[in-house]
This record gives C-alpha cells, structure tokens and sequence, in this order.
C-alpha cells in the first residue's frame, strides 16, 4: 500500500474507533504496512480527528523517513508484530473499558475465551467449540523489553489476533484493514461478554 493511502485508511479506522468509545483521550496508536516500510501515527493526537500530517513514514527497520512530531514508544511493538507474523498488515492499538479492566482481572498470561458463537468472527476459527486465547503481558514502559516478551511468547503460541497489555488495551492486528477491524470488533464484543459473564456470576 502507498504511504497517503494508508494514511487515509488510518483517518477512517480512526474515526470509527472513537466513535466505538475505544481510543479515549488521545489515547492508541495505529499503523499500517506500507512498500517502503510502514506508516503510524504521531504521539498525542485524538485518533478521531486525524489529518494526513499526524503520521510518520518509516522504514522496514522503524527509523523515521518523513513526518513531524514524536513517534509513540509503543511504535516498537507494532514493529516487533510486524516482523513476528510478516501477513500482517495493519496493527491497531486501543484502550477500551473491557480490555484493560479484563487485562487486570484475569491473573495468569493468558485470556482463554469459548463458547461464543462471535469467535468466528476471527480468522481461522470456525466454531465456537474452538478455544480463543489471547496472550496477556503485564504493563511495562520499556518497550523494548516488552516487545522481546511478546516475541517469546510467540515462538511458544504464535500471535495471530492480537495481544492484550494489563492494564493498558489491545493490540489488534489482521492482514488488511478490514480485517483488523473486524477482529477489533470481535474481540470487544467477546471482551464485554466475558465481563458480564464473570460480573453475573459472582453476585451468585
């Protein structure tokens, strides 16, 4: 994809993300693939209202080529899905309510969800009898060292939909737009219902 082309595709991803709630403040970052590299946003801008020169253009190795202001340091670890799964295309990074107070509830490194017929809703899962499961990291402001455990956790369960950071969001990711959308979309869906589900039953 050409740089201004993803750049567009980013202002609308943007915008339909904040208007589902997901990226409050100025909160999130985005990018996507590009032939020379790949595009993403400039820290602090409100994902909702996007204009072509809130983005970066940088290389496969993540130096930035043309752009104004700072890149968000979490730019190194949509660099890191990029490099651990190469289909991917685009990589959204949000902070709903149900992801980061589910990222905190569940205890262990791992979100495993079934039963939900909306698990079809990603890719190569073709039931509900399938177990999802999201791998979990715990918050870390280096992001470096954190990307690294993402990697290694990969080699163990290869990331494929995306990652949840406690505390903090979702990382989402598909190979194209649409596809990253709907996954985002999907897993919120199946985030809310785990909340309700575990909310339910405890005032059992």
């Amino acid at each position: 994809m050409y740089n201004d082309a993803a750049k567009s595709a980013l202002i609308e991803a943007g915008r339909w993300v904040s208007d589902k709630g997901w990226v409050p403040a100025t909160g999130g970052n985005f990018s996507i693939k590009t032939d020379t590299g790949f595009v993403v946003t400039a820290s602090g801008h409100d994902k909702g209202y996007l204009a072509p020169e809130h983005f970066l253009e940088l290389n496969q190795q993540g130096a930035i080529c043309k752009g104004q202001g700072k890149p968000s340091a979490e730019t190194a670890l949509h660099l890191k899905l990029y490099q651990l799964q190469p289909s991917t295309e685009c990589v959204l990074h949000t902070h709903s309510v149900a992801a980061t107070v589910l990222s905190r509830f569940i205890k262990g490194d791992t979100l495993a969800i079934h039963g939900y017929e909306m698990q079809k809703s990603l890719r190569g899962i073709s039931s509900h009898e399938s177990t999802l499961t999201i791998a979990i990291f715990d918050n870390d402001q280096d992001i470096a060292r954190l990307a690294e455990h993402v990697a290694k956790r990969h080699e163990q369960e290869p990331v494929i939909h995306g990652v949840l950071i406690r505390g903090h969001g979702l990382y989402a990711m598909g190979n194209s737009v649409a596809e990253t959308r709907r996954h985002i979309e999907g897993l919120e869906f199946l985030f809310a219902c785990e909340l309700e589900r575990i909310k339910l039953e405890s005032s059992l």
